[in-house]
């Protein structure tokens, strides 16, 4: 047998590599949603590449890239983009041009998320634009009585690790924009969130049953909740955001359900809050439940005339529906308020309503200077909350 020279073997072994490695056999590919069917011109359904691209990239080893190159690409059917087969280490979407939902809010109607990642782990969007294209279903419930569909959410995180938002732009979702449910160890940083500031239902970012979630300079515009926090939310950092329009950084609705976990370790700091209808806010409806909130910091905060710069709502129950003449069983201890300044646009700019049976305790007020409109004299309204001041805070005499 000849012995090929030590050169010509290291080619072969080099092309065996490049071809295995083409096929997805060894390493990631990349996988582009135009090559795969998929057409940039905004009227094209172009769900069956989404797909293709999905399934080439899990079917890899290694790390695979999605790309979606530049150019508006339509959307119109539910995707669920599930890890639970894929053979990759992760996959990253690198999106250069906007995806886009059916203008017809009928098309997606009431199946929930329209891009859903279910059971993933690794998963990576980066840049790019989604648009729900949510206008016509915002005005169909502001003015038909009944009649329309609920609607969808944007973006889906289900039962999934290692994600990473970074830089993308969500535009008026139909729904909420970004749901994270029954994650761990979330990134977002440098997203924008845009919708109007009429757009119901419309939370920019919602997390639930979720650990290690951190969310970073990014600017969020909507008409309901910039950040919405969810019962079973443990470890959220939340830091540079800029929110307006829209109801502000909320923890709750709580204690819809008896048994409900609860929301601990929350941090919300360096962040502004612009023509907003709440500033930071705990809420809790009124009734029996066995939920908590523990271990919350909101710290380094400016308002500008926000409606309530800082309110704990423990009395909630739209339309009176369910818990008429009830008391909240949300037990709320260990909330810090230090350096809040800013503007209130009522003249009320702290509001503790704590339930009558579990009186908010260790509430912590520290440095904070809030005044009402052109510089007058705020006020603060305090029942069953029990804490301590430091520093100078204005208004004063609540706790």
């Amino acid at each position: 047998m000849t012995k090929l020279p030590s050169t010509d073997l290291y080619l072969i072994l080099t092309l065996i590599t490049l071809i295995t490695c083409a096929k997805g056999v060894i390493g990631g590919g990349t996988y582009n949603v135009q090559s795969l069917g998929g057409r940039p011109d905004g009227r094209t359904d172009s769900s069956k590449a989404f797909m293709a691209a999905w399934t080439s990239a899990c079917d890899s080893t290694g790390r695979s890239t999605i790309l979606v190159p530049s150019g508006r690409f339509l959307v119109r059917n539910k995707i669920i983009f599930s890890g639970n087969r894929c053979k990759s280490d992760g996959i990253t979407f690198v999106i250069k041009g906007t995806i886009l939902a059916p203008s017809d809010f009928r098309v997606l109607g009431n199946s929930g998320t329209w891009l859903s990642f279910e059971n993933t782990n690794g998963v990576t969007l980066s840049g790019g634009v989604f648009d729900g294209q949510g206008a016509g279903l915002w005005a169909c419930k502001r003015f038909r009585n009944g009649g329309c569909p609920s609607g969808v959410t944007t973006l889906g995180f289900t039962n999934s690790m290692n994600i990473i938002v970074d830089g993308v732009t969500s535009l008026n979702s139909q729904l909420y924009h970004i749901v994270f449910n029954g994650c761990k160890n979330v990134k977002v940083q440098g997203v924008t969130i845009s919708a109007s500031g009429t757009s119901p239902n419309t939370d920019g970012i919602h997390v639930q049953m979720s650990m290690g979630v951190t969310i970073l300079n990014s600017k969020i515009s909507t008409g309901d909740d910039c950040i919405s926090i969810g019962p079973g939310t443990n470890g959220l950092w939340i830091e540079g955001i800029h929110c307006g329009p829209g109801h502000g950084i909320s923890i709750g609705s709580l204690g819809k359900e008896q048994n409900e976990p609860g929301v601990q370790n929350v941090t919300v700091k360096t962040s502004t809050f612009t023509n907003t209808e709440n500033g930071v806010r705990i809420k809790s409806w009124g009734r029996e439940s066995n939920a908590f909130v523990r271990n919350v910091v909101f710290q380094h905060l400016t308002m500008v005339n926000s409606q309530n710069p800082i309110i704990i709502d423990q009395n909630y129950c739209p339309g009176n529906k369910n818990c008429p003449k009830q008391v909240s069983g949300v037990r709320i201890d260990g909330v810090t308020y230090e350096d809040i300044h800013g503007t209130s646009a009522t003249p009320v700019a702290v509001k503790l309503e704590c339930s009558s049976r579990y009186h908010c305790t260790g509430i912590i007020l520290e440095d904070v200077h809030l005044t009402y409109g052109n510089n007058k004299p705020a006020s603060a309204f305090c029942t069953n909350a029990i804490g301590s001041t430091s520093g100078v805070v204005q208004p004063n005499g609540c706790l």
